[in-house]
């Protein structure tokens, strides 16, 4: 059996479809990110099967670009995640009305996630300073 040009097309296809679909029923946003990345890796290989098929390398060429675009979309998106964790620690697509258009209405879930409890940010030690003795370590001496 030989792998054909709708071979190739059936599998770019699933993959966008899971990725579609991923998309629009999830909140958080890194699975929205990974399900976007995954449409784009449909949409590639849509474009080699069609150069493998035309018997060109243009398909290649523009798979390249996609490649490094991607590259440099997950480094701002995960820039962009970390900034909104620490701005708002979650990362729902929900909970970011305040980034809506001028008048348009507000987006209610009809059933919101729980929130976690609020912990404070690990601090480190600095460079050359002993760590302060916790209480445990002090009834011990």
């Amino acid at each position: 059996m030989t792998i054909t040009l709708w071979h190739f097309l059936v599998v770019a296809a699933a993959l966008f479809g899971i990725g579609l679909v991923g998309f629009l029923t999830r909140r958080n946003l890194i699975t929205m990110f990974l399900c976007a990345e995954m449409m784009l890796q449909g949409v590639a290989i849509n474009f080699v099967a069609f150069a493998r098929y035309h018997g060109n390398l243009d398909g290649q060429v523009f798979v390249m670009f996609i490649l490094a675009v991607a590259a440099c979309e997950a480094g701002i998106a995960l820039a962009l995640f970390v900034s909104l964790w620490r701005r708002q620690r979650s990362l729902d697509a929900t909970d970011l009305q305040d980034l809506r258009e001028l008048g348009t209405p507000l987006a209610m879930d009809a059933d919101p996630l729980d929130r976690p409890v609020e912990e404070p940010d690990p601090t480190l030690t600095p460079a050359g300073a002993r760590p302060k003795p916790t209480a445990e370590e002090v009834a011990r001496v």
